[in-house]
């Protein structure tokens, strides 16, 4: 164990977890995953600097950016390449970042124990060449949850921009049939006879993909049902953040009720 392992507490390495997962984040996020002021993240963050566990700077809108150096990933057991979250993906780090939030502030995630399993480290199980779309995340409902849901698999995808419909309906059509897991045999992604991996896709969408999105589930048929579509939380965009402590619970699309009638509460 580093030096600098000893004098980090769980919810230090909880939170470079965290942003090691979802390649970075922005500061006022930061004081939403620690649960402080901002004043206070700005303070953790220089501590982190300081014992060379993570990295700052402002790349973009908005607050600047963090994110865990090659040191910080060897202290929490990470393989992850060490490099700031790229330029051309920042906004949608941020959006999904703030949909990963919004899901695990509710009640009923965390009284459920749900768990979220992120792109980042759903890449990191595939093997290299392998060519196929990963969900932004995937949230776990354990078997044992008071939950009508417990044991299933949700696809998450936070929609920025607008894609053709012919685009989105087949990357739903993947999500909904695939089978195995990430990183599995290839006689294993769509298995004849086995369950599908993910029980239901939730679409987070800006008004701009909104169209898209709602036309590409229309033409899928019966497995229309397993797909969601709500707002994206207030707390994505990327330039002018809400300031923290602003409410960032996903919205359901008007007409449409939360999945299971209460999903998680949200």
């Amino acid at each position: 164990m580093t030096d600098s392992a000893y004098s980090l507490t769980e919810r230090d390495v909880d939170g470079l977890v965290f942003i090691a997962e979802m390649y970075g984040v922005q500061l006022d996020q930061l004081a939403a995953v620690l649960g402080v002021s901002p004043e206070r993240a700005r303070a953790v963050a220089a501590r982190w600097r300081s014992l060379d566990l993570a990295g700052q700077a402002r790349l973009g809108p908005g607050p600047p950016w963090l994110w865990v150096t090659r040191r910080g990933l060897a202290v929490c057991g990470l393989r992850y390449t060490a490099v700031p979250p790229a330029l051309s993906r920042l906004a949608h780090i941020r959006a999904v970042t703030s949909v990963r939030l919004a899901l695990e502030g509710t009640a009923g995630y965390r009284s459920a124990r749900a768990y979220w399993r992120g792109e980042r480290r759903l890449r990191a199980g595939c093997r290299v060449g392998v060519r196929y779309h990963l969900p932004d995340g995937e949230v776990h409902w354990p078997d044992d949850a008071d939950v009508a849901w417990a044991g299933e698999c949700w696809a998450i995808e936070a929609e920025l921009t607008r894609k053709t419909v012919s685009r989105t309906a087949a990357i739903m059509h993947e999500l909904l049939s695939r089978t195995g897991d990430y990183g599995c045999a290839a006689g294993d992604v769509v298995a004849p006879g086995r369950p599908p991996r993910h029980a239901r896709a939730l679409y987070l969408c800006s008004s701009a993909a909104l169209p898209t999105v709602t036309r590409a589930r229309a033409s899928l048929g019966p497995d229309a049902n397993r797909v969601e579509i709500r707002d994206l939380p207030v707390t994505a965009a990327l330039a002018d953040p809400i300031p923290a402590g602003t409410a960032t619970q996903v919205r359901t699309r008007p007409g449409e009720a939360a999945a299971g009638g209460e999903a998680g509460g949200w």
